[in-house]
């Protein structure tokens, strides 16, 4: 279901009404309903794999959790009996045991999720081998990527390593698990949220608050205006350049490239802002995705800044356990004998930094292109890891103060644009087209002689006059969010008039720009992934 839609509101009627009138312990049930009844309408054929993919980890994490009470049972009982050695060889064959379930499990839904998503591109690459000598292997394999099973994929697989590891209890209803799986608000674009985090929310009862109503109103209204207006007008002239790069300057070619760092912020963001909003209105709080992340001073900052819930899974279940992996930490050992104390301490996260960039690379899309991105921005994390300590000795060197604003003012734009040049790279098409793109930047000198010839591709100077209000307006909302919530400083400072000439004008922005904008646009473009 597009949330752009009219149908979509109703949809969020429907679901508001009931909530608050059905007996609070009813709530969830509501929530459940609503979310299958969701997942349903974007295609039929989807519901039995996150249903098999919930139940298949409601069942491990039951085994897992049953498997350890029965060992902590046992070893109670015959306390006094059991030499060291036997309750050591107890513990082990019972961790075994987990273990195996919890791979039995995880193999079945990321091998599911891998098919899905890979299939085709592992073809394809087969394809292009057997082409060497002559041969030619043919992909006849049509099927439709299940809605959010990125997402729920890697909510479930976090969950099952929560209960693997005594960090979560195993919920005993599956259709529990089942909600927290199918959640609608997060299914499509996450936040990917943790087990001890979201249950509380969605099982706690909720009560109709006017507060709590009027501000998630207006979050959703910010979320409609960056998606609709800002995203959705951005959307036609990003894609124009992307397809005819060949064609432009290399400075309308650059203008395209920030117009999209622009653009996907706006949707992304956007999304995120409608259903926060929206959960804030049922009164469940819902894991925050963004924190100012282009005013980050470094990538590895901008990427706790960008998408965190992502970022924090792969550090919790990707980074940490191949970083903390024995054959890992004697590798580390191993180096820093052999070639000094500085490369073995640092060789360790390196290894576990290649496998989650080009893992992330990997979930975000199947092609050369995101491995690619994936690689770069490791690349530039490692790279800074390995540098810290030169790096602090030129600082000294040349007298740089961290707290200097014109230092901080240059690792922003410069984190800016490494992050917008690496961003484009796998969207112009093939990895091919994404590096043709960065050469137009760098080589086609050629300087436009006017403003129609800078920017070919804008639509109507009304359309850009829109777009660049709306990029003012987040720019605003950034600065602001340093002091606190927006909507709390308007609360304080604002009359109220004022406060609600700023809404209506959102509004009208909205219905004025962004309803023709969208007609032709499909959904968010995180969906993809």
């Amino acid at each position: 279901m597009n949330i752009l839609t009219v149908s979509f509101l109703l949809f969020l009627l429907g679901l508001l009404v009931l909530y608050f009138l059905v007996p609070k312990r009813f709530q969830w049930w509501v929530l459940l309903a609503f979310s299958l009844g969701f997942y349903a309408l974007g295609g039929l054929l989807n519901l039995p794999w996150i249903l098999l993919t919930a139940l298949s980890t409601w069942a491990a994490a039951r085994f897992m959790q049953r498997s350890a009470r029965e060992e902590k049972d046992f070893l109670a009982a015959r306390k006094g009996e059991l030499s060291k050695e036997e309750r050591s060889a107890r513990k082990a064959r019972g961790k075994r045991t987990r273990r195996r379930a919890m791979v039995l499990c995880l193999v079945l839904n990321v091998g599911i999720l891998c098919a899905f998503k890979y299939v085709h591109f592992l073809l394809a690459q087969a394809n292009a081998v057997a082409g060497l000598f002559g041969g030619e292997i043919r992909d006849s394999i049509h099927w439709i990527v299940p809605l959010g099973i990125s997402f729920y994929t890697f909510q479930t697989v976090g969950y099952l390593c929560d209960v693997y590891w005594g960090k979560a209890e195993a919920e005993q209803n599956p259709l529990r698990l089942l909600l927290f799986t199918s959640f609608f608000p997060q299914i499509t674009q996450g936040p990917i949220s943790a087990w001890n985090q979201l249950s509380g929310e969605l099982f706690a009862p909720h009560s109709l608050d006017a507060d709590g109503f009027l501000l998630g109103a207006q979050r959703m209204l910010w979320g409609f205006f960056k998606k609709m207006v800002v995203a959705n007008l951005l959307a036609g002239y990003v894609q124009d350049v992307f397809a005819n790069y060949s064609v432009y300057t290399g400075l309308s070619v650059f203008l395209g490239a920030l117009c999209y760092s622009a653009q996907i912020y706006a949707d992304f963001s956007g999304y995120m802002d409608i259903m926060c909003g929206l959960c804030q209105i049922l009164g469940i709080r819902l894991t925050e995705n963004f924190e100012r992340p282009y005013f980050s001073k470094s990538i590895a900052e901008y990427w706790r800044r960008w998408h965190i819930s992502l970022g924090v899974w792969f550090k919790n279940y990707v980074y940490y356990p191949i970083a903390m992996a024995k054959w890992n930490q004697r590798l580390g050992k191993t180096a820093k004998r052999r070639l000094g104390k500085a490369f073995g301490s640092y060789l360790p996260a390196t290894v576990a930094l290649v496998v989650t960039w080009l893992a992330t690379g990997l979930w975000h899309g199947a092609s050369w292109g995101y491995i690619a991105w994936g690689g770069v921005n490791g690349l530039f994390i490692i790279f800074s890891m390995w540098m810290e300590g030169p790096y602090d000795r030129w600082k000294k060197r040349l007298k740089i103060r961290e707290e200097a604003w014109l230092w901080r003012a240059f690792q922003v734009g410069r984190t800016f644009l490494l992050v917008t040049f690496i961003k484009v790279l796998p969207e112009v098409g093939s990895l091919k087209d994404g590096l043709g793109l960065w050469k137009q930047i760098f080589t086609n000198h050629s300087l436009p002689h006017s403003l129609g010839e800078l920017l070919p591709f804008v639509g109507t100077y009304r359309e850009l006059g829109a777009v660049l209000l709306g990029i003012g307006l987040m720019l605003l909302v950034s600065l602001l969010q340093r002091k606190g919530s927006v909507r709390g400083l308007m609360r304080r400072r604002l009359p109220f008039l004022v406060r609600i000439g700023i809404f209506v004008l959102l509004f009208f922005l909205i219905l004025y720009f962004g309803v023709p904008a969208s007609g032709n646009l499909g959904g968010f473009m995180y969906a993809e992934f």
